[in-house]
């Protein structure tokens, strides 16, 4: 037995439902912020094995999701620009502005490669030193330090052809704006575990003490699930309101100074482009004037533009927690994983993908 099964422990999960079936007073409408958290909840079963009482809606936490219908266009617009373009592969099929994807850029000539890490399209720079080579840098804090650690190791080397197509974006500030939508009714968030290894837990502090709401980081194991939806309903019982730390073998308050300082070295918060949400002031990072010259928007000379919605999608309204995906009209019919019409379903983190696949 590993550490990691003992958070799968059978026994340790029953004891858990137990306790929160006994202690449950009401309806638990909580909301988990993460993909890799949705797509736990479905493969573990956790879902299926929760009360009715406990309700469970997606949040905006699936980075393919969350980018904005200008973004994946301004992705397609590289692609034409003779770039090679580096990617993870959940981007390759998003569909873009009249269903075009990078993947059938690609097949149509486009120079498009799935790499596994930024450092990947930084070897195919040194590779290629006389192609310009653009890595599409989209998530959220988990990713951007090593993509940031990229670009300072590209001027270390004096790697000149490698630039950053850069819309990350920051969780907490898509949170607070979240919560100022009337129409959402949830009552405590399931806080990603992955963000908060980075981050911290100060940054999430303003969800109990500005909106009054409940969190907990947590991690991806069926136990670490289960564990803070248990504190949810102690916490309410006991009529506390706080956040709280479920992952402390990975979590700790400060996060990790290190990889927020090599953030913070090569990006600065900017207003950012969500999707379902619009525009949110400091949730995004964009490239530092000191690394212009790895700043692929600036080295092409490109701007965001609106773009059309994709007609019927409501991914929109499942980031944001108010549409179950099956109660899209599209759902397993005319979006599917083989064929699908927004990122949810193209995600392996997507609401969508996972619903589908589990058949919840």
């Amino acid at each position: 037995m590993n550490l990691f099964d003992n958070f799968k422990d059978p026994q340790l999960c029953k004891t858990l439902l137990a306790r929160i079936h006994a202690e449950l007073d009401g309806e638990l409408r909580f909301m988990e912020v993460c993909g890799t958290h949705t797509v736990s909840i479905f493969r573990s079963g956790v879902r299926s094995l929760l009360s009715d009482k406990v309700v469970h809606l997606s949040g905006p936490g699936c980075p393919v999701c969350v980018t904005h219908d200008s973004e994946v266009a301004a992705f397609l617009e590289l692609a034409g620009k003779n770039a090679i373009i580096t990617t993870f592969g959940d981007l390759m099929r998003v569909p873009g502005p009249e269903k075009k994807t990078l993947k059938s850029a690609q097949a149509e000539g486009a120079r498009v490669k799935v790499v596994y890490s930024p450092f990947d399209a930084l070897k195919i720079a040194q590779d290629n030193p006389h192609d310009k080579v653009v890595f599409l840098g989209v998530g959220f804090e988990t990713t951007a330090p090593a993509i940031a650690a990229t670009v300072k190791v590209a001027r270390e080397q004096g790697i000149s052809n490698f630039s950053v197509l850069c819309f990350h974006k920051l969780v907490p500030p898509a949170l607070d704006a979240l919560i100022g939508d009337p129409e959402l009714k949830v009552q405590a968030f399931l806080l990603p575990g992955h963000v908060a290894a980075i981050i911290g837990v100060e940054p999430y502090r303003f969800l109990a003490s500005k909106h009054g709401l409940p969190a907990v980081v947590a991690g991806f194991e069926p136990v670490d699930i289960l564990q803070a939806l248990y504190m949810f309903v102690t916490m309410r019982n006991e009529g506390k309101i706080e956040v709280a730390n479920a992952y402390t073998r990975v979590v700790s308050d400060e996060g990790n100074p290190k990889a927020m300082s090599v953030m913070n070295e090569v990006f600065s918060p900017c207003d950012a482009l969500w999707r379902g949400i619009g525009l949110i002031p400091g949730s995004g990072l964009t490239i530092r004037d000191e690394y212009a010259d790895y700043d692929a928007m600036r080295i092409f000379d490109m701007q965001l533009h609106d773009v059309p919605e994709i007609k019927g999608c409501r991914c929109g309204d499942v980031l944001k927690g108010k549409m179950s995906p099956d109660k899209c009209p599209l759902f397993g019919k005319a979006c599917t994983p083989a064929s699908p019409v927004g990122p949810c379903m193209v995600s392996t983190e997507g609401s969508c993908a996972a619903y589908f696949k589990y058949r919840i």
